[in-house]
C-alpha cells in the first residue's frame, strides 16, 4: 500500500507505534491481573485486602474521635485555663487544671522545733481568713514532710563555707478535713489558716505509711471498642451479596488472561 501510494510512511510509522503501545498496555494489564487474583482468590468480602483496609481506616476515625474527648480523671473546678474555644493546639500542651475542692488539704508550715510531739493521726483544727472564727475545720494529721520547704527550693542555700546563721526551718505537715465540712464551707486554693494540733496522743508514727488505695478511672481505648467493630461488621452486610461469606473464585479465562476479570461464589 505504501508503493501504491495509499497512506504515507509516516501514517505506517504512526500505526505500528500505536500497536506497540497497545501491547504493552495489555502486558502491563496482564500483570495487573496477575497480582489481583493473587490478592483475591480464594478470599471473601469480610478478608479482602481493600475491605481490611477501609476496616482499619475506620478504626483510625473512630481512634481519633475518641481524642477529641478529655475527660478528667477526677471532678473539681477548672483553674488556670490556659486555652480558648476554637484555639487549634498540639499534644503535651498544658490546658488548664482541675482542681478537686472536695477533697483540698492544708500544708502547714511548722517550725522544727514544734515537731517533737507530733504523730500521724493527731486530731487537728483548722481556721480560715476567708470565714473567721465563726467557721472551724476539723481534721488530722496525714503525715509530715521527708524534708523542710528551704531543703526542696529551687535555690536551696549552701552552708558548706562555715559561715552560717541557724534559721529555724520549717517543715511541711500534710493536714486532712473532713469532707462534709469543705461541702458545707468550700475552700479555695492558697487560703491563709491558723491550725492548732491536739499533742495529747503522741503514740502514732512520724511519718505516714498509708498509700493510695483507689485507683484512677482507667480510659477505653477506641480500638478496642465492640461497638467499632460492630459497626464494621454492619457496613460489610450491607453492601455484601448473598453469598458474602463463601470464598471468590475467578473464571478460567481471567486466569489466562484472555478475558475481562470475573468474580464468581464457589457453587
Amino acid at each position: 500500500m505504501i508503493a501504491d501510494g495509499a497512506i504515507s510512511a509516516e501514517e505506517l510509522s504512526h500505526a505500528r507505534d500505536a500497536v506497540t503501545t497497545t501491547r504493552a498496555n495489555v502486558a502491563a494489564a496482564r500483570e495487573q491481573l496477575s497480582q489481583t487474583v493473587a490478592q483475591i482468590d480464594g478470599t471473601t468480602i469480610a478478608d479482602h485486602p481493600q475491605v481490611l483496609a477501609a476496616a482499619a481506616a475506620v478504626r483510625n476515625a473512630a481512634l481519633a474521635l475518641h481524642r477529641t474527648e478529655l475527660t478528667s480523671p477526677v471532678s473539681g473546678v477548672i483553674a488556670k485555663r490556659s486555652v480558648q474555644v476554637g484555639q487549634r493546639v498540639a499534644a503535651g500542651t498544658p490546658l488548664l487544671a482541675v482542681v478537686p475542692l472536695e477533697n483540698v488539704w492544708v500544708d502547714a508550715n511548722f517550725k522544727e522545733v514544734q515537731l517533737e510531739r507530733m504523730r500521724d493521726g493527731q486530731p487537728v483544727t483548722v481556721r480560715t481568713d476567708l470565714y473567721g472564727h465563726q467557721v472551724t475545720y476539723h481534721g488530722h494529721l496525714a503525715g509530715i514532710a521527708a524534708g523542710s520547704g528551704n531543703a526542696f527550693a529551687l535555690l536551696p542555700s549552701q552552708n558548706a563555707s562555715g559561715n552560717w546563721i541557724k534559721i529555724v526551718q520549717r517543715v511541711p505537715v500534710r493536714i486532712l478535713l473532713d469532707p462534709a465540712e469543705l461541702k458545707a464551707h468550700p475552700l479555695s486554693i492558697g487560703l491563709s489558716t491558723t491550725v492548732r494540733v491536739d499533742l495529747h496522743n503522741a503514740s502514732g508514727p512520724l511519718m505516714s505509711t498509708a498509700v493510695r488505695n483507689v485507683p484512677l478511672p482507667q480510659q477505653t481505648s477506641a480500638g478496642d471498642d465492640p461497638r467499632v467493630d460492630v459497626r464494621i461488621a454492619s457496613i460489610i452486610a450491607d453492601n455484601a451479596g448473598p453469598h458474602a461469606q463463601e470464598p471468590a473464585k475467578l473464571s478460567r479465562n481471567a486466569r489466562r488472561g484472555d478475558g475481562a476479570l470475573m468474580l464468581a461464589a464457589r457453587p
